[in-house]
């Protein structure tokens, strides 16, 4: 369960701005802290590491019995419907078809039956308004123990959103903002009805294009209608049988997706473990492939700027640099990180510093930051030509809506000030300010929190699913939208909630979900950390009209 991303010593040492840090040792956990200079910027926070406290292993071993205590209940239910007590409500097999191959999974039937069900009303609540910083809930209830859900035709008004990923508040109706995506839409429609090596081929698309690529401060760049499918659908492109890929163990599922369809081996090294990367970068390179011993094709590094439920960042100079000493290429998912981090919002490469040409593959997505849909592969002009011949996604999807397009269009514009506004700034430092101010806040509280203190993705651990299904609906009664995750996204023992921070959220706003955790925290047991954190006095008094300035 403990993890550190602090390899090093734990001399006190010099960072780039010249502040003197120390990296502190305490039940397994590291600890890095500035003393003595300025550096409270975005710039100065570059090469904070995030950290991953231990709990206490009473918390472990009450998760475990919780889990046990919740299966054993299972199967005397499952006993119950077997004898005809309990009605199963779930699809069973025919009884003429008992004897052959069954088609749904035993255990994954049994979980769902047994354990998901019981939580089912935490996950899929229908929204009813915009997904800004707060939001409209349609009311539901359910008869028979989750398995239906009924509306009462309430509503739930003005509920703080703390799950979306609206990292830079684009997701607005704003009049005014959208006007130009109002206009796009008179003027092409909703949809092209075709693929953009058919007739779908918009002039929006390859502004888009341009902009991504300047905005990136690469050679070129390609858009696709759907995240998901940039990654599952242009790996098998890049990669196939006789190539390696050495993917991170918590990546993405898209990323897992791309990699199983592509044929090629596929090789775990341990989050963010450059230890456990080297070693299989030396193996694979010293041993070649299995049997033949022949060299790998290609050695692709898979990772993520900002893993989605660590709220860890990359290392990414010391993956660039294991990657040129292997000669092995680099593929950087940066879905959560691109607008959200780095001074001007250029992801992890302008966080840490690094030149974008030393990654091979840039891939983001546009529907966090950007408040729209689908993603890009950037990079070298061959790579994107080829891409354009060779991606199932390319080749075979419809292509981007044009109202879409120019949302992106419009917030990427924004973003870089080439609309002669500061908004895009502005909203940028907010995120910086309003992750910084959270995390320090929950810290003090005594959560344990993991990921970096960059990341706006902030998951709080829960650890037993009992207290995981408690604290959601306990949120939900005071007007906060909460996103929790549990067993099989997570591992059985870290059970979390994930909070999303965005520059729409307002200091108030933040300090009343703050009030609500602490008070929910209290009652519900969740404070598991031993740490001590002193309050910061700099930031509970910064005002958002200071942060603007």
């Amino acid at each position: 369960m403990a993890r550190t991303a602090a390899n090093g010593n734990l001399k006190p040492n010099l960072n780039h701005n010249g502040t003197k840090c120390e990296d502190i040792k305490i039940n397994g956990y590291h600890n890095r802290r500035e003393k003595n200079g300025p550096g409270t910027g975005v710039a100065s926070r570059q090469h904070r590491q995030e950290s991953f406290e231990q709990a206490p292993m009473y918390v472990a071993v009450m998760t475990y019995l919780g889990f046990g205590i919740v299966t054993l209940f299972g199967y005397f239910r499952d006993f119950l419907r077997a004898v005809g007590i309990e009605k199963c409500h779930l699809a069973q097999e025919r009884e003429e078809q008992k004897d052959f191959v069954p088609l749904y999974q035993d255990f994954e039937n049994f979980y769902t039956r047994n354990l998901y069900m019981r939580v089912r009303d935490n996950w899929n609540r229908p929204v009813c308004s915009l997904p800004g910083p707060v939001f409209d809930l349609m009311e539901r209830v359910s008869d028979d123990y989750n398995w239906t859900f009924r509306l009462t035709g309430k509503t739930i008004h003005n509920a703080i959103n703390m799950g979306s990923y609206n990292y830079l508040g684009f997701a607005e109706n704003n009049t005014d903002f959208l006007k130009t995506v109002a206009d796009k839409l008179c003027q092409y429609g909703v949809g092209v009805c075709s693929t953009r090596q058919e007739i779908g081929n918009l002039g929006i698309h390859e502004e888009l294009e341009q902009l991504v690529a300047s905005f990136l401060r690469v050679e070129s760049s390609m858009i696709f209608g759907m995240g998901f499918a940039t990654n599952s659908m242009n790996i098998p492109a890049l990669v196939g049988k006789g190539c390696l890929i050495l993917s991170d163990e918590v990546n993405h599922t898209s990323l897992i997706l791309g990699a199983r369809l592509s044929g090629a081996t596929i090789r775990v090294f341990k989050h963010n473990n450059m230890h456990s990367l080297e070693k299989m970068l030396s193996e694979a390179v010293c041993s070649g492939q299995p049997r033949t011993h022949r060299p790998w094709k290609k050695i692709l590094i898979m990772v993520e700027g900002i893993y989605s439920m660590e709220g860890s960042v990359v290392r990414l100079p010391e993956i660039i640099a294991l990657k040129k000493k292997y000669k092995a290429y680099l593929y950087l998912d940066e879905a959560h990180s691109i607008g959200a981090v780095g001074q001007t919002g250029r992801g992890v490469t302008e966080l840490f510093n690094v030149n974008p040409a030393d990654v091979d593959v840039m891939m983001g997505t546009f529907t966090k930051s950007f408040g729209a849909a689908g993603g890009y592969i950037a990079g070298k002009k061959e790579l994107v030509d080829y891409l354009r011949s060779h991606s199932h996604s390319a080749v075979y999807a419809s292509a981007m809506s044009p109202p879409v397009t120019e949302q992106i269009i419009r917030a990427m514009k924004c973003i870089m000030g080439n609309n002669g506004s500061t908004e895009g700034i502005r909203r940028i430092r907010q995120l910086a300010e309003n992750t910084r101010y959270f995390r320090a806040r929950l810290k003090e509280m005594g959560f344990i929190i993991y990921g970096n203190d960059d990341s706006p993705v902030v998951p709080i651990l829960l650890y037993m699913p009992g207290k995981v299904v408690a604290f959601a609906r306990e949120m939900l009664e005071r007007k906060i939208g909460v996103v929790v995750v549990g067993f099989p996204a997570t591992p059985i023992s870290e059970a979390r909630a994930r909070f999303c921070l965005s520059a729409a959220h307002t200091r108030a706003m933040l300090n009343q979900v703050l009030h609500h955790l602490n008070e929910v925290g209290d009652g519900l047991c969740l404070k598991f950390s031993r740490l001590k954190y002193s309050s910061c006095p700099d930031l509970h008094e910064e005002t958002d009209s200071e942060l603007g300035s």
